[in-house]
This record gives C-alpha cells, structure tokens and sequence, in this order.
C-alpha cells in the first residue's frame, strides 16, 4: 500500500504540473459586462506643439498630430497636466527614457542599478491582476514590439530590465511582455489543432477518474497517519479535478483569426496584429487587463512605411529643428492613426447593450512630453472608453499642474473593483 501511495502522489504531480498555471478555479460569472483596462505606451515623446489640443472642455479643438481620432470625439478625452515626478532624476543623474517606461505605471524611483540588484515597484496593471485576474483564463496580457530584456546596462547606468518593461508583478520582477504575436496567440488560445487539446484535456480527467477511484478505495483501508497524509492527498486530487472543470467552463471558441506565422516584417503590421491580438483577448474575456508598449523610450526604429527613415530617438532631440520637429509630428500622426483603428474595431464590436468600447478603458501615452527636454510633466495622454458608463469622454481635462499620473492608475483600478489605496506616489483618486 505504501509503494501504492507513492506512485499515485507522484501521478498526481505529474497531472498537475502542465496545467495549474493556465487554469483557475471555476468562479460564477459577474453579472453584466466586464470592464476592460489596458495602458498603450507612447515612446520618446511628441511635438507639443502639434499634439496637444487648443481650448477646453468639450469645446476643445483637435490637434493636427490627433487628426486621425476626430471621428472617435465621442469615445475619449485627452488629459493635460500629469507628471512623473519619480521618472525625474531626483539626485541620480540621466537615464530618463529607463526610467520614465519603469515609473509609468509603478508611480517608484528606480533604483539605479546596470546589475541584479535592480528595484522599483509593482505596476497599476499588476496590482489589478492580482485581485481580479483570476476571473479570466490569463491574468494579464502583456505586449511589445521589441524584445524584452532583463539584464545589461541600457541608459546612463540603468539595467535594461527597467527600460524594455512595462509592467512589474513586484519590486524587483518585470512582467515581460511578449513581441511573436503566434506566440501571443498560442498563450490565448492554445496550439492550431482545438480538438488535440480537447482530447489532452480528456485524457487528463480519464485518468483522474483512475486516480480518484482508487484513492476512494484506500481511504477505506487506511488509518492513523496514513489517513490522514490520504486525507490530504485526497483533497489534492479534488482540486485537481476543480481546476479541469474550471478550465472546461470557461474555455473560449478560437475567434475568428488566423494564427500569426511571427513577427512581420513591416511595424505598422506588427502593432496592427498586436492591436488585433489585444482585441480579440478582450472581446473572448481571455483576460480583462493588458498592456502594450508601441515601443521601449529611446528607440531608435525608423518608420519607412511613412518617409520617415531616421532614427526616432535621434530626432527627438529636436533642438527646435523644423524639419526634424516635422518629422516628429508624422510619427505621431502614424500611432494615433494606428490607436483609432483599435479603437474603431472596439467600438464596432457588440457586447450586450453596447459596444467592447463601451466597457473598456484603455490609456494611450507616454512618459516622457517633449524629447528634446526629456521633460516627465504635461504628459502626452488620451484616455479611451467609457468604463461600463463611469468615464467622461469628448473633452480635453486640463488639470492641476504636476498632478500625479498615478492618480488615473488610482480612479481606474477602482473602477475595476480593485481595492488599492495608492499607487506609487498617488496622492488621491483623478476626477475623469
């Protein structure tokens, strides 16, 4: 009986192994439609004087660099007046575009660190995964167009860990963010052939039923210690067998598109299918979080597709160059021109009495206002949706100068049904 226990126990591990991390628990749906949250990172910074929109309240006028969102007035507002303050030296020296991506989401000073020992803080996205990213198959998605890095120095003595990562589950791990979108797809909806998966995920529970069977038959027999080790082992096989069942409920048609072969070679397809693969996520209920970094701060990707062929962080620093100032304003044009074709898809898919728009929440911006100062005030920021009817929307929001961007993280976890009493430096909830 002894050499019994052992190879059931060892059974059950191996059946475990494979799939606990992808599974939760099978909870009741939340009545309604669920809210949706996703930050989209601006890289490098704009031409202020083209992006930002003149006027105020729902009597804004549109900028020419947002031209491309003007038929989408109705479903976003553009916030004036946040800041970083810990993206800001502080006493450490350069390194603005490591630590503008590592505070945009945190609210923390980096650490400045090219080694191991790098520290900053857990990001709004991660906090919310955290509290609600069980309700959903994956917690958190997490996106980009560039490969993610973890090590290495990368700007003035900041590791790369803090300048290709968005998102942070603690202090000192980044979440990485994944640049294959077939890698992307798989993690969503599982390897191209549905009824191989089908068929692993039966034989899972057939041999369960084994497992169960004959540990029911050994409880019989069992006593004293050896009761009770079964008594625990028994319970391990149950939940086992929940988290089957909970994968089996809240399993999700593919939707309909095509797996990506891998990266593309053009950027502009590249964000599309990450855009596409974000959507599609959301609209399956696959995870209610998400983030996408366009591209890391200080990239120095060109945009032929546009006529753009210099590098973008070198003409960033303008130096108040018309030329270069225009150029600035055509890849600006191009991301927002690629934002409002995500947020035209969203707004055209139906969800209950409304749109996927409708139930979202999506940020659009950037850490780092003018390239040329590196300035982490007036923060280039658009924030779409209308968050299950709580958020405003077709105004421009000026607020108080310096206010914290950790503030919106504040007011949009709430909104999801986090409980958060701060976010890095937050000093009180955004009224948006």
């Amino acid at each position: 009986m002894h050499s019994r226990r052992i190879f059931l126990k060892s059974l059950a591990s191996t059946l475990a192994l494979p799939m606990l991390e992808p599974l939760r628990a099978a909870l009741p749906a939340a009545p309604g439609a669920p809210t949706r949250l996703a930050y989209v990172y601006l890289p490098n910074g704009v031409n202020t004087n083209l992006w930002f929109p003149q006027g105020s309240g729902k009597n804004y006028k549109l900028s020419p660099s947002l031209e491309p969102l003007a038929g989408l007035r109705e479903h976003f507002q553009v916030i004036k007046g946040l800041a970083l303050d810990k993206a800001r030296a502080n006493g450490d020296g350069p390194g603005d575009h490591a630590r503008a991506i590592a505070t945009y989401l945190t609210g923390c000073q980096a650490r400045k660190t090219a080694g191991a020992d790098i520290k900053i803080g857990i990001s709004a996205d991660q906090i919310a995964a955290k509290q609600i990213g069980h309700l959903t198959r994956i917690p958190s998605l997490e996106l980009s167009t560039d490969e993610p890095r973890r090590s290495g120095n990368c700007d003035s003595g900041y590791s790369c860990a803090y300048q290709f990562n968005l998102s942070w589950r603690s202090e000192t791990t980044p979440a990485p963010p994944v640049r294959d979108p077939r890698a992307v797809f798989e993690s969503l909806f599982g390897a191209a052939d549905p009824k191989g998966n089908a068929e692993r995920l039966q034989r899972k529970k057939s041999v369960l039923d084994f497992v169960m069977a004959d540990a029911k038959r050994l409880q019989q027999r069992a006593t004293g210690a050896d009761k009770n080790k079964l008594d625990d082992y028994f319970t391990s096989v149950r939940e086992i067998e929940k988290r089957i069942e909970g994968a089996e409920t809240h399993r999700k048609q593919k939707p309909e598109m095509d797996m990506p072969d891998g990266v593309p070679e053009s950027y502009r397809e590249h964000i599309r299918m990450m855009y596409d693969l974000m959507f599609v996520a959301f609209q399956t209920d696959t995870t209610r979080i998400a983030t996408f970094m366009l591209a890391h701060d200080g990239s120095n990707r060109t945009f032929p597709e546009i006529g753009v062929n210099e590098a973008h962080h070198g003409i960033s620093h303008h130096q108040h160059d018309e030329r270069r100032l225009g150029l600035i304003a055509k890849i600006d044009m191009f991301y927002a021109a690629e934002f409002a074709r995500f947020l035209d898809r969203m707004k055209n898919a139906k969800e209950g009495n409304g749109s996927l728009l409708d139930h979202s929440m999506i940020v659009f911006g950037g850490g780092i206002s003018d390239g040329d100062r590196h300035n982490h005030d007036q923060l280039p920021l658009i924030l779409a949706g209308h968050g299950n009817g709580t958020l405003s929307a077709d105004r421009l929001l000026d607020v108080k100068d310096n206010t914290p961007l950790t503030n919106l993280h504040l007011s949009l976890l709430e909104r999801m049904g986090v409980d958060a009493e701060r976010v890095g430096d937050s000093t009180g909830k955004l009224a948006i």
